[in-house]
């Protein structure tokens, strides 16, 4: 090994610029575990399962934090923005850190086609007389421009897209608690704690049923990893990494599990109905005016702010496979303001396509899409928790130092998050439609590996590099 290869180990993120401030990494944090899936989704999994709803984002909830600290172990140990791939490429190997890095960029890329046509659908709301196309095409080029100027103007925007969700959450949190308490509004009467068991139970639809709605509830605490690409950008990520990581169990436990309790308790579950917002419901409920005008554009806020990470993370992460030999080396290049302006220029480029999308594809499609994304995402998180595993036991065996962020239980609560993982894999399976995501999957792995073999005929060292790191770190 060279010693411009060591150098290039030692400070992957070397060219960056540390601009994220503490402020912004936490709503960063806060932002990327509550978006679109939640806002919309929740109304669907709301007709399947009832209030038993709640138990199951709790528990989903409790998987992402064991996720999350395992992660965070990793990122204190070797603080790097291509972070899955990078440490799926240096404990399981190259080709792992290969196919990790091409599957969290498909996620972002097909979330933002998805984002971007439903941004547009919002401002329909508003403006129906402004073609579609026309409105996802502004947020397209204007969210580029963002991202291509700095990291702290794309920190900066993250910052207030949270805000909005955060307040409008909170919000709506109080007045909830404000109608069971005081009996205000024309919900006050039929407000009540009661609400979730009075009607056919706690689980009125049967423990099977809600089990099923725990591939919509995944998707919905997708981008929470998104800490994890911030690494090489923050300011002081031994200090905000921990803290915005430590406060994941509050977050979900406020903005996931209390606001779908205060909302169920105001409005009965089986007023809810698929593709309705919970939240546009349960204002309509309450009889505040406004209120469908102020989700929607909370739920606007929130495809956008997705967009905007989606932008932000496949860029890095089309370097870190350059920077690896695993995509072309135009990729490894920043622009003047220190941002991997050509990776997220093509990104952007295949995100315009969905606005292409939006007329040849019909509705059913972008559902697709969604749980493409989902089992991506699922696969990055399972690269998390065996690429933790894996550094345990190097740290046990002496041949790795020890992080100054170990997650608590070590490697028992991976195991456990690896196995719930899989099990919502087996619904996904199990369930007609979102099985279709696992074909394309397929499809996508085995494009791959042809990459992979072509990669491996013109550069065999990309594939010998694992071996020479154990060496390195043994």
């Amino acid at each position: 090994m060279t010693s411009a290869q060591v150098d290039t180990e030692k400070t992957p993120e070397e060219g960056y610029e540390r601009g994220l401030g503490s402020r912004q990494v936490q709503m960063i944090a806060i932002g990327g575990a509550i978006g679109v899936g939640l806002f919309l989704g929740a109304g669907a999994n709301i007709a399947k399962a009832g209030p038993s709803l709640i138990f199951m984002y709790a528990l989903a909830g409790v998987i992402i934090f064991f996720i999350m600290r395992a992660l965070g172990e990793l990122l204190l140990y070797r603080p790097v923005s291509g972070s899955f791939a990078e440490y799926s490429r240096e404990f399981l190997g190259p080709f792992f850190g290969y196919f990790t890095g091409w599957t969290y960029w498909l996620m972002w890329v097909v979330t933002g086609m998805a984002e971007l046509t439903a941004a547009a659908i919002y401002v329909n709301y508003w403006f129906p007389s402004i073609p579609q196309w026309v409105t996802a095409l502004v947020f397209l080029v204007i969210l580029f421009g963002v991202n291509l100027i700095s990291v702290k103007l794309f920190g900066e925007l993250e910052f207030w897209f949270s805000m909005v969700k955060v307040t409008a959450l909170i919000g709506m949190i109080v007045i909830g608690l404000g109608v069971l308490t005081f009996g205000f509004s024309s919900a006050g009467d039929t407000a009540a704690v009661s609400n979730l068991w009075a009607f056919d139970g706690f689980f009125p639809k049967g423990i099977g049923s809600s089990l099923m709605t725990l591939q919509g509830v995944m998707f919905a605490y997708l981008a929470v990893e998104l800490v994890g690409v911030t690494a090489g950008e923050s300011e002081d990520p031994e200090k905000t990494l921990p803290k915005a990581i430590n406060t994941l169990p509050w977050r979900i436990a406020l903005f996931y599990v209390g606001a779908l309790t205060v909302i169920l308790c105001v409005v009965k579950w089986t007023e809810f109905a698929p593709g309705v917002s919970p939240f546009v419901a349960a204002f309509a409920k309450i009889g505040i005016p406004a209120g469908a005008g102020i989700v929607n554009f909370v739920v606007l806020t929130a495809a956008l702010s997705s967009c905007n990470s989606g932008m932000y993370s496949t860029g890095r992460m089309l370097r870190n496979l350059a920077e690896s030999g695993e995509a072309p080396a135009a990729f490894k290049k920043l622009s003047s303001t220190k941002t991997p302006a050509f990776g997220i220029t093509v990104s952007v480029l295949f995100m315009g396509i969905g606005v292409v999308l939006n007329y040849i594809v019909p509705e059913k499609a972008f559902g697709y899409v969604v749980s493409v994304a989902t089992a991506a995402g699922i696969w990055t998180w399972l690269m998390i928790l065996i690429s933790h595993v894996l550094y345990r036991r190097a740290v046990d065996a002496g041949r790795l130092p020890a992080s100054s962020f170990p997650a608590p239980g070590g490697a028992v609560c991976s195991y456990i998050a690896i196995a719930f993982l899989l099990f919502v894999t087996g619904l996904i399976a199990y369930d007609a439609d979102s099985r279709v995501c696992l074909y394309v999957m397929a499809g996508w792995a085995a494009a791959l590996a042809i990459g992979w073999a072509v990669l491996k005929s013109r550069n065999p060292e990309v594939t010998q590099r694992r071996q020479s790191e154990l060496e390195k770190v043994g």
